[in-house]
């Protein structure tokens, strides 16, 4: 068989969606090539790619390989194919059988040994392969993350072989099970506060009621430090806001970790950031501080220091409870449902 076709998922924005890697082996001068609108992390998988499979003791097709990334119109970006590539040359060269291959999806970076390294967006990922009833198979250290899907079929791997060996039906890798308890862990307590009544009065109105608050007074009185209290005023998030928090954390540069589980956001950007820093943005569309404060706490801290552009950019997302990225040829929604709390000493 010279022609194989594996699942993947790209992400735009907070979705993702599904991409076929499609693997196919000719003759002619040895050459890979891959297209589909890559971009550079994409394009270097070659080598990576080569490289593992290699290590991994097996043969590299010295044939010209195409490899295609469908739909060819959605750019594509990050190490996340690595692992579909390399299987989809095994299967086409005939050094791995897959009977089961179209029941799965698959994303990871691969080392140059055939390690697994993570890659951002496995809870969207997973969500979306639930939708499509097949089976996703990722590095394992986006087990913890991945499981907090409903209903979905997890596989974890930390090699190639790994990965080749259960789908060989050799050796069957166990199911990854959630270990992330929805139980909010250790935040700032108001109970903390020593004083200060009329403003911690102030934080259990807002919190209860979902207000907005401004603190206006002096350097030193503690609206920082009673500001960074008012998540834990606010109610226990159910589990459907914990899942759209934890997909926005899973899509941003730092990714999502297990342990923040249930914690409401609560984000304090400098004053000199910039509006793209706020909206989010970016040739691959990432969540800015709007979004990533989504059901938790927005804090600006010297607010007079701000540009009037930048919080110009608050007025819609507080208006309509979303934020709309949009880059040439691609487009993001984001959530953005947030309590303002906005800082400033009196003139």
């Amino acid at each position: 068989m010279s022609l194989a076709v594996v699942y993947s998922r790209a992400l735009v924005g907070i979705e993702a969606i599904e991409v076929r890697v499609e693997v196919h082996l000719s003759g002619g001068l040895p050459s890979m090539s891959i297209v589909g609108l890559p971009e550079a992390a994409v394009k270097e998988s070659k080598d990576r790619v080569r490289a593992a499979l290699l290590n991994a003791q097996f043969d590299f097709p010295a044939r010209r390989i195409t490899i295609s990334l469908a739909p060819a119109d959605l750019p594509k970006d990050g190490g996340r194919f690595d692992l579909p590539i390399a299987l989809g040359i095994l299967v086409a060269s005939g050094q791995l059988s897959a009977p089961d291959l179209p029941n799965y999806e698959f994303i990871g970076e691969l080392a140059l040994g055939g390690q697994l390294h993570a890659v951002r967006g496995a809870l969207p990922t997973a969500v979306a392969s639930t939708e499509s009833q097949r089976s996703l198979m990722l590095p394992e250290s986006n087990a913890s993350e991945a499981t907090l899907a409903e209903g979905s079929t997890v596989y974890a791997a930390n090699h190639l072989l790994d990965v080749c060996a259960h789908l060989g039906t050799q050796t069957r890798l166990p199911l990854a099970h959630s270990v992330a308890e929805p139980v909010i862990a250790k935040v700032s307590d108001i109970a903390d506060v020593k004083g200060q009544h009329q403003a911690k009065r102030a934080l259990e109105v807002a919190a209860a009621g979902g207000h907005n608050l401004l603190m206006c007074g002096p350097p030193g009185t503690g609206k920082s430090m009673l500001a960074s209290r008012l998540p834990g005023l606010m109610p226990p998030m159910t589990s459907t806001e914990c899942r759209e928090v934890a997909t926005i954390a899973s899509v941003s540069s730092n990714g999502f970790n297990a342990g923040w589980w249930g914690l409401r956001p609560f984000r304090s950007p400098h004053h000199t950031a910039s509006g793209v820093a706020l909206v989010g943005g970016g040739s691959s569309p990432r969540p800015g501080e709007i979004s990533l404060a989504h059901n938790g706490v927005l804090f600006l801290d010297e607010l007079p220091e701000y540009n009037r552009q930048v919080l110009d950019v608050l007025r819609e997302p507080m208006e309509s409870g979303h934020i709309t990225i949009s880059r040439a040829a691609r487009q993001a929604e984001y959530p953005a449902r947030f309590q303002l709390v906005a800082a400033m000493n009196p003139c």
